[in-house]
C-alpha cells in the first residue's frame, strides 16, 4: 500500500467570524432573547463560532419578512426570478473552494467530498431550477401554476449546503419565499449562503435563515402563516411534524430515514461492486439517508466478495477532513458517535461478527473506524435500525426472490442498489423493490434533473427534477 504525505487544504481561504446573528429581511440580527449556541469542528472539538438561537419572536419576524417579500417576489416574471437564481449559482461556483473548506470544518466530511461532490451539486441545483423558473406552465401541473406562499424548510447536518440547495432552489424558482432552519451542529454554510443572497442582491425577505435547535424548528413548523413545510431528517421527527401539520392545510414533504439494500448477484463484477459498496456506506462517514447499509450478497460469491471488501477497506484513510488524501472524516457530533457506538456494541452482543481494518484514530474529535458485521440476520437490530454511520451489515441470499424479499423487509424505502451483468435482471429486480431510487452497478449518484424521495417510513413527496417543482406549486 502506498503511504501518502499529508496534503492539507488551507484554512485561510475561509474567514469565520466569532459570532453570527439570524438572517431576517436581508440583515443579520441577534435573537430577541439573546440566546446563543456554539458550533464546533467535530475533528478537533474546537469552537468555530457562536451562533444566535432563534426563539418564537424571531421566527415570527422571519415569517413576516417572508410574507411581505412574497407579494412582490411571486409576481415577478419567471425570467426575472431566474436571473437571481443564475446569479446565486455563479457566486456559489466562484466561492466554491471557500464553501468546501467551511463545510468540512463545520461538518467533518473529507474535503475531497465537499469539494468534488457537494459544491458542484449545489451550484447545479440552482442552475437547473433557474432554467425552470420561466417554464412552469410546461411542467405538467396546469397551464398557470401558482406559488404556495411562505415555505418553512428544515435541513439536516449531513449535507448542509446541498440540502439547502434542494430546498431553496425550487421554492424560489416557483415564486415562493423561504424561512430555512439549518441543523444546530452545522449552521455556518447556511449563514454564508445568506451572505451570497445579499451578494446576488436578492430582495430582502425572500430568503431568511433562522438558526437554533429543535424548538426553533417546531416554532417554524407550527407557525400559522407558513403555507408549506419541507423537512429532511429522522423518521421520528418526521412523524412529529406530520402530526403537527395534520388538518392545518399546510403542504408537506418529508425525506426521512433509510436502510438501503445493496444487492450483489453472483455475476456481478466483484471489483466494481466493492467500490460501489465502499462508496455506498463509507461516503460521508455513512451519514447518508440513502446509504447502502445492508449488503445482500449471493451466497456463492460471499467469501470472495468479503475478502476483496476487507482488502479495500484496509486502504481507506481515516483522519483530518481537510487533508485531500482522507477518505473518512470525523463523525458529526458526540451524540451521533454515541449512537453509532451503542448500536455497534449491540450488534456484537447479538452475535454478529464485527471487523474493522487497523487504523489509528486521532486523539481529539469524534471518530469511528469503518466497520462491517457478518453473520447478520434480519432479526439483528443493526439490520433493522438506521445507524447513520460507517457501519455495514452483511446478509446473504440464494435466489433473486429471496434477495427481493430481504431487501423489502424493512420499514424504510428510500433507495437500493443492484449489481449484476444482466440488464434484464436489473429491470426485473428494480421493478420489485419498494425504494424511491434504485441504482444499477453504481451507488450514491445524484443529478438535479432526477427526482429523489422514498416510500413507507422514508417519507413522501419528491425533491429534484420536474417532480420537485410540484411540492411548491398550488
Amino acid at each position: 500500500m502506498f503511504s501518502y504525505a499529508p496534503a492539507p487544504e488551507s484554512r485561510s481561504v475561509v474567514e469565520i467570524a466569532s459570532s453570527y446573528g439570524l438572517f431576517i429581511d436581508g440583515a443579520f440580527d441577534p435573537s430577541k432573547d439573546g440566546n446563543v449556541f456554539k458550533t464546533v469542528n467535530p475533528a478537533t472539538e474546537e469552537v468555530l463560532a457562536e451562533v444566535a438561537s432563534a426563539g418564537s419572536e424571531d421566527v415570527d419576524r422571519a415569517v413576516d419578512a417572508a410574507r411581505r417579500a412574497f407579494q412582490s417576489w411571486s409576481t415577478l416574471p419567471g425570467s426575472e426570478r431566474a436571473k437571481y437564481l443564475f446569479r446565486i449559482a455563479r457566486i456559489i461556483q466562484e466561492r466554491s473552494r471557500e464553501l468546501a473548506v467551511l463545510e468540512s470544518l463545520d461538518n467533518g466530511k473529507p474535503i475531497k467530498e465537499s469539494r468534488d461532490v457537494d459544491l458542484p451539486l449545489v451550484a447545479a441545483h440552482f442552475f437547473y431550477y433557474a432554467g425552470w423558473a420561466d417554464k412552469l406552465g410546461y411542467a405538467g401541473f396546469g397551464p398557470d401554476p401558482k406559488p404556495l406562499g411562505v415555505a418553512g424548510q428544515i435541513i439536516p447536518w449531513n449535507f448542509p449546503l446541498l440540502m439547502l440547495a434542494w430546498k431553496i432552489a425550487p421554492a424560489l424558482a416557483t415564486g415562493n419565499t423561504v424561512v430555512l432552519k439549518p441543523a444546530e451542529t452545522t449552521p455556518l454554510s447556511a449563514l454564508f449562503f445568506a451572505d451570497i443572497c445579499r451578494q446576488a442582491e436578492l430582495p430582502p425577505g425572500v430568503v431568511n435563515i433562522v438558526t437554533g435547535a429543535g424548538d426553533t424548528g417546531a416554532y417554524l413548523v407550527q407557525h400559522p402563516d407558513v403555507n408549506k413545510v419541507a423537512f429532511t431528517g429522522s423518521t421520528e421527527v418526521g412523524r412529529e411534524i406530520a402530526r403537527s401539520v395534520a388538518g392545518t392545510g399546510k403542504r408537506l414533504t418529508l425525506e426521512l430515514g433509510g436502510k438501503a439494500a445493496n444487492i450483489v448477484f453472483d455475476d456481478a463484477p466483484i471489483d466494481q461492486a466493492v467500490e460501489g459498496i465502499v462508496s455506498g456506506i463509507f461516503f460521508n462517514q455513512g451519514h447518508v439517508c440513502c446509504a447502502g447499509s445492508r449488503l445482500l450478497v449471493q451466497e456463492s460469491i460471499a467469501e470472495e466478495l468479503l475478502f476483496s471488501l476487507k482488502r479495500r477497506m484496509s486502504t481507506l484513510r481515516v483522519g483530518d477532513p481537510l487533508d485531500k488524501n482522507t477518505d473518512i472524516g470525523a463523525i458529526n457530533s458526540a451524540a451521533q458517535l454515541a449512537r453509532i457506538t451503542e448500536l455497534s456494541e449491540i450488534g456484537a452482543q447479538e452475535g454478529a461478527e464485527r471487523w474493522s481494518p487497523e487504523c489509528q484514530l486521532p486523539d481529539r474529535g469524534f471518530w469511528f473506524a469503518p466497520t462491517i458485521f457478518t453473520g447478520v440476520t434480519q432479526a439483528h437490530r443493526i439490520a433493522r435500525e438506521e445507524i447513520f454511520g460507517p457501519v455495514l451489515s452483511v446478509l446473504t441470499f440464494r435466489t433473486p426472490a429471496e434477495a427481493v424479499e430481504k431487501a423489502n423487509n424493512t420499514p424504510y424505502g428510500l433507495s437500493a442498489g443492484i449489481w449484476t451483468e444482466k440488464g434484464s435482471r436489473i429491470l426485473a429486480i428494480a421493478g420489485k423493490l419498494r425504494a424511491g431510487v434504485v441504482w444499477a452497478n453504481t451507488f450514491n449518484k445524484f443529478d438535479p434533473a432526477s427526482p429523489f424521495g422514498g416510500y413507507k417510513e422514508s417519507g413522501y413527496g419528491r425533491e429534484g427534477g420536474r417532480h420537485g417543482l410540484e411540492a411548491y406549486l398550488a
